[in-house]
């Protein structure tokens, strides 16, 4: 499969990173900036992410598909090496490269949208209209290892000062 994302695109970025830890990094950011829950996409080792904020046209390119396993609903869904969307406050719209496995398929996704954000439902809706609903909890990930809480925001610890003697 060829690349969505020409070198024309990539001009037009407003914000361009590569590398898994500023991507991952960014990519909670964006969906925290769009009422969206910060695990909605598990991605691993992500060469490239990029977000065109005039159209909210987003991209994140990783080394290969990655599957994961959303534990607190059970179900699997697949990301391609490269995922595009246009993203606007609580939705994502016109998504490529994720699917999900019902029964014994996998269905391709095209929309996901929140009510009522943060605590209300997250919709997940196929090309041919069908649709899942499921609590927004579901697709929230702890942060506090890396100074954030589950919302994304800074927590903040007083330094301790050590003194050897």
């Amino acid at each position: 499969m060829s690349s969505v994302i020409t070198a024309e695109i990539k001009s037009k970025a407003d914000e361009l990173y590569h590398g898994d830890e500023i991507c991952q990094q960014k990519s909670k950011q964006l969906l925290s900036e769009i009422f969206l829950p910060n695990g909605l996409l598990p991605l691993k080792d992500i060469e490239e992410c990029g977000i065109i904020r005039e159209t909210g046209f987003v991209w994140l390119k990783q080394k290969k598909s990655y599957t994961h396993k959303f534990e607190k609903i059970g179900k699997l869904v697949s990301y391609a090496p490269e995922v595009t969307a246009i993203v606007e406050k609580g939705k994502i719209k016109k998504l490529t490269g994720v699917k999900t496995k019902e029964l014994l398929v996998w269905v391709q996704l095209s929309d996901i949208y929140v009510d009522d954000p943060p605590t209300g439902k997250i919709t997940f809706k196929t090309p041919a209209g069908l649709f899942r609903t499921f609590p927004v909890s579901a697709f929230e990930v702890e942060e506090s290892a890396s100074g954030k809480d589950g919302k994304g925001k800074e927590v903040k610890e007083e330094a301790k000062e050590v003194v050897e003697v």
